[in-house]
Protein backbone atom coordinates (compact mmCIF):
# COMPACT_ATOMS: atom_id res chain seq x y z
CA UNK A 1 0.00 0.00 0.00
CA UNK A 2 1.21 3.49 -0.84
CA UNK A 3 -0.27 6.53 0.89
CA UNK A 4 0.69 10.00 -0.31
CA UNK A 5 -0.02 13.03 1.85
CA UNK A 6 -0.72 15.62 -0.84
CA UNK A 7 0.43 18.68 1.08
CA UNK A 8 3.69 16.96 2.02
CA UNK A 9 4.58 16.10 -1.60
CA UNK A 10 7.28 18.33 -3.05
CA UNK A 11 6.31 21.08 -5.45
CA UNK A 12 7.68 20.59 -8.95
CA UNK A 13 8.75 23.34 -11.34
CA UNK A 14 6.33 23.91 -14.20
CA UNK A 15 5.98 26.34 -17.11
CA UNK A 16 2.94 27.95 -15.46
CA UNK A 17 4.80 29.07 -12.34
CA UNK A 18 2.09 27.73 -10.01
CA UNK A 19 2.01 25.21 -7.17
CA UNK A 20 2.05 21.68 -8.64
CA UNK A 21 2.72 18.48 -6.68
CA UNK A 22 3.09 15.08 -8.35
CA UNK A 23 1.11 12.64 -6.23
CA UNK A 24 1.49 9.60 -8.48
CA UNK A 25 3.38 8.77 -11.65
CA UNK A 26 3.11 5.36 -13.32
CA UNK A 27 2.92 3.72 -16.75
CA UNK A 28 -0.80 4.30 -17.22
CA UNK A 29 -1.44 7.58 -15.42
CA UNK A 30 0.00 10.57 -13.63
CA UNK A 31 -1.79 12.51 -10.89
CA UNK A 32 -0.77 16.08 -10.07
CA UNK A 33 -2.39 18.41 -7.54
CA UNK A 34 -2.43 22.02 -8.74
CA UNK A 35 -3.21 25.01 -6.53
CA UNK A 36 -4.03 28.35 -8.12
CA UNK A 37 -4.10 31.31 -5.78
CA UNK A 38 -6.70 34.04 -6.41
CA UNK A 39 -5.92 35.73 -9.72
CA UNK A 40 -3.54 32.99 -10.93
CA UNK A 41 -4.08 30.99 -14.11
CA UNK A 42 -2.46 28.35 -16.23
CA UNK A 43 -1.13 29.20 -19.68
CA UNK A 44 -3.31 27.83 -22.46
CA UNK A 45 -1.70 24.58 -23.59
CA UNK A 46 -2.41 21.12 -25.02
CA UNK A 47 -1.05 17.67 -24.20
CA UNK A 48 -0.98 14.47 -26.31
CA UNK A 49 -3.19 12.44 -23.96
CA UNK A 50 -6.69 12.58 -22.48
CA UNK A 51 -6.78 14.43 -19.17
CA UNK A 52 -9.35 14.37 -16.37
CA UNK A 53 -9.53 17.23 -13.87
CA UNK A 54 -11.19 16.89 -10.46
CA UNK A 55 -11.82 20.09 -8.50
CA UNK A 56 -11.01 19.66 -4.80
CA UNK A 57 -11.91 23.14 -3.63
CA UNK A 58 -12.43 26.74 -4.64
CA UNK A 59 -13.99 28.05 -7.81
CA UNK A 60 -12.68 29.01 -11.19
CA UNK A 61 -13.05 29.01 -14.93
CA UNK A 62 -11.95 26.13 -17.16
CA UNK A 63 -11.45 26.63 -20.88
CA UNK A 64 -11.24 23.64 -23.22
CA UNK A 65 -11.13 24.32 -26.94
CA UNK A 66 -13.76 27.00 -27.63
CA UNK A 67 -15.78 26.20 -24.50
CA UNK A 68 -15.62 27.89 -21.09
CA UNK A 69 -17.38 26.95 -17.85
CA UNK A 70 -17.37 27.80 -14.15
CA UNK A 71 -16.21 24.95 -11.96
CA UNK A 72 -16.50 24.25 -8.25
CA UNK A 73 -15.54 21.57 -5.72
CA UNK A 74 -16.53 18.04 -6.73
CA UNK A 75 -16.73 18.85 -10.46
CA UNK A 76 -15.00 16.44 -12.83
CA UNK A 77 -13.94 17.77 -16.23
CA UNK A 78 -12.80 15.64 -19.17
CA UNK A 79 -10.35 17.11 -21.69
CA UNK A 80 -9.55 15.17 -24.87
CA UNK A 81 -5.99 14.79 -26.12
CA UNK A 82 -4.59 17.77 -28.07
CA UNK A 83 -7.38 20.14 -26.93
CA UNK A 84 -6.04 23.56 -25.84
CA UNK A 85 -7.06 24.17 -22.23
CA UNK A 86 -6.41 26.23 -19.11
CA UNK A 87 -7.78 27.07 -15.66
CA UNK A 88 -8.23 30.54 -14.15
CA UNK A 89 -8.93 31.30 -10.49
CA UNK A 90 -11.41 34.17 -10.35
CA UNK A 91 -12.42 33.48 -6.74
CA UNK A 92 -11.22 34.76 -3.38
CA UNK A 93 -9.80 31.44 -2.16
CA UNK A 94 -7.36 28.92 -3.58
CA UNK A 95 -8.58 26.79 -6.47
CA UNK A 96 -7.25 23.23 -5.98
CA UNK A 97 -7.68 20.47 -8.52
CA UNK A 98 -6.23 17.14 -9.55
CA UNK A 99 -4.81 16.71 -13.04
CA UNK A 100 -5.07 13.04 -14.04
CA UNK A 101 -3.16 12.36 -17.26
CA UNK A 102 -4.17 9.07 -18.87
CA UNK A 103 -0.85 7.90 -20.31
CA UNK A 104 -1.93 4.48 -21.58
CA UNK A 105 -3.00 5.77 -25.02
CA UNK A 106 0.26 7.67 -25.49
CA UNK A 107 2.35 4.66 -24.47
CA UNK A 108 0.43 2.42 -26.89
CA UNK A 109 0.83 4.93 -29.74
CA UNK A 110 4.58 5.16 -29.09
CA UNK A 111 4.89 1.36 -29.06
CA UNK A 112 2.99 0.93 -32.38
Amino acid sequence: MIIVKAHEASEVPNPHGVSARVLYSGRQAQVVMVTLRPGESLERHAVPMDVVFYVLGGEGIVEIGDEEAEVYADHLIVCPAHAPHRFRNHGRTDLRFLVIKLLGDVARAEEG
